[in-house]
């Protein structure tokens, strides 16, 4: 019988053309349907890389839009203003000094663009002056925010919805902790952040009451920034208030300007020489060129400071 001649399969051109080919091999119509082939997947790509980009996009939308302080909802790297509530506490220290009880307090907040209420951040809480019917919260604004931002800080101030009739300490201490107890209650842990205080002429003097008095509320006070105050109310504070004893490890920063004429310099070195005897251990003074005012200078340097020696 006679057997099949065994003979090879021809070549598979086609083989040959998926695995070993170039693009000057290919015919006109193959060069054709290649480059309509290539130009298709690069649309499916670059459709599929835009609806990443807008997912991405949305959803951090969506998660700025979930952050709230009070009651209103907010995106980090703004300045958010909320009616927040008054304990029964913060009622009572409202009321001295003959005082009509507001019906709550107003809490200014503002956070850094990349806060994430998840991380822990260094709090600066702000104290204004009295002259001119001035609330803590425009203080936050034109002397602190820019600078406080820029240092990674999240700023907040506490006031009533009106100047008080008298503006007194227990005044300003319950609206402060009104605001304090709206950050806690906003961002879980937040009650574990550190907390510098920071004031300016009359605020200067404030700040040696609300920051002792943040320290007896369980407050983590880090730093006390005094700018352009001429008597030293630190200590009243600390003698009235009894934070304890640890509280005089907190630093104190005073900014003096060379000029200032309602708070002279010779005047703020001998208010931190009262704070020194009273037993501060930590005192620094910054001087600048310049007269009753703030200096972005200064507050970033006392900023700076707080924040190294709370590592």
């Amino acid at each position: 019988m006679l057997q099949p001649a065994n003979r090879q399969a021809p070549p598979q051109p086609a083989l040959r053309f998926r695995f070993n080919w170039t693009v000057d091999s290919l015919t006109p119509g193959q060069k054709l349907l290649f480059v309509a082939v290539l130009f298709k997947k690069l649309i499916i790509a670059s459709l599929v890389f835009l609806l990443l980009q807008v997912i991405l996009t949305l959803a951090s939308a969506a998660a700025g839009g979930i952050l709230k302080f009070g009651s209103m909802p907010f995106s980090p790297g703004s300045t958010v203003r909320a009616n927040v509530p008054l304990s029964p506490q913060e009622k009572s220290y409202a009321s001295q000094g003959g005082n009509p009880v507001p019906p709550y307090a107003v809490a200014v907040l503002a956070t850094p663009a990349n806060f994430d209420p998840t991380k822990s951040w260094p709090v600066l809480v702000t104290c204004s002056t009295s002259d001119s019917k001035r609330q803590n919260r425009d203080d936050l604004i034109d002397f602190y925010r820019r600078i406080g931002l820029a240092e990674g800080w999240v700023l907040i101030a506490g006031d009533g919805p009106q100047p008080a009739r008298n503006d007194n300490v227990a005044w300003r201490e319950a609206m402060t902790m009104a605001a304090i107890d709206a950050l806690h209650r906003s961002f879980a842990g937040s009650e574990k952040w550190p907390i510098a205080c920071a004031g300016f002429s009359g605020g200067g003097k404030a700040v040696g009451y609300i920051a002792p008095f943040l320290a007896k509320n369980h407050c983590h006070v880090i730093g006390i920034y005094i700018t352009g105050a001429n008597e030293d109310h630190l200590s009243d504070g600390y003698a009235s208030l009894q934070p304890g004893a640890a509280f005089l490890n907190t630093p104190v920063y005073i900014s003096a300007g060379h000029d200032d004429r309602i708070a002279t310099i010779e005047q703020q070195y001998t208010v931190a020489g009262s704070i020194k005897r009273t037993g501060f251990q930590r005192i620094r003074i910054g001087t600048f060129r310049g007269g009753h005012e703030g200096n972005d200078a200064q507050t970033s340097i006392a900023l700076g400071w707080f924040r190294d020696l709370a590592k």
